[in-house]
């Protein structure tokens, strides 16, 4: 079986790298936009998007014996989705939205095999501590914040600022491997485990 991630994210190849598994990486242009206000639909919504963008790139022959991950995260914070800041005072402002609070990442998955498809998502809960305006600024000279949802990478310097989670650290980072075991293990009978 070969298996495609449908995502140029280095954190989600790292993880997959971790299960074991042998893979390669495809992505395609697909329409982020949507006026979908739910969190859970919005990402099974965009992950699809990403999946079949890639899915479009394949003929007949490759799709049947292919096994095809997509996956889209998004944090959501006081009503608000928190995609990758615009600049400095976008990232300012996200962090000090998160301070004190909790906050929601919620991933979608898309899985393709055998012309069969599914979504589902998963849903973890991220306390921040209450952070002064001088630990932001520093965390923002670091650079990490720049290109992650929400301004924050729980996994590197932000994971200072994090007094619990309830639910899959992984999905903060970026991919919810233990919903993605069930997805695969439910939908197609596929035990990451047994991957060779």
């Amino acid at each position: 079986m070969r298996i495609i991630l449908a995502s140029k994210s280095p954190r989600r190849k790292e993880i997959l790298e971790n299960l074991g598994l042998d893979f390669d990486i495809m992505s395609a242009d697909a329409d982020e936009t949507s006026d979908i206000t739910d969190p859970d639909r919005l990402v099974m919504t965009l992950a699809e998007r990403k999946g079949r963008a890639v899915i479009a790139l394949l003929d007949e022959e490759q799709k049947k014996d292919c096994l095809v991950i997509a996956c889209d995260t998004l944090v959501y914070a006081e009503g608000e989705f928190l995609g990758k800041p615009r600049d400095r005072e976008d990232a300012r402002r996200m962090l000090g939205l998160l301070s004190g609070r909790s906050h929601s990442v919620v991933s979608g998955i898309y899985a393709f095999y055998a012309g069969r498809e599914t979504c589902s998502f998963a849903s973890t809960n991220v306390l921040f501590d209450n952070v002064s305006d001088g630990d932001i600024e520093k965390y923002l000279d670091s650079g990490e914040p720049f290109d992650k949802a929400g301004a924050y990478a729980i996994q590197g310097k932000a994971s200072v600022f994090i007094r619990g989670i309830e639910g899959d650290y992984f999905n903060v980072v970026g991919l919810p491997v233990n919903q993605l075991y069930k997805t695969l293990k439910n939908s197609f009978n596929i035990d990451i485990n047994d991957i060779k």
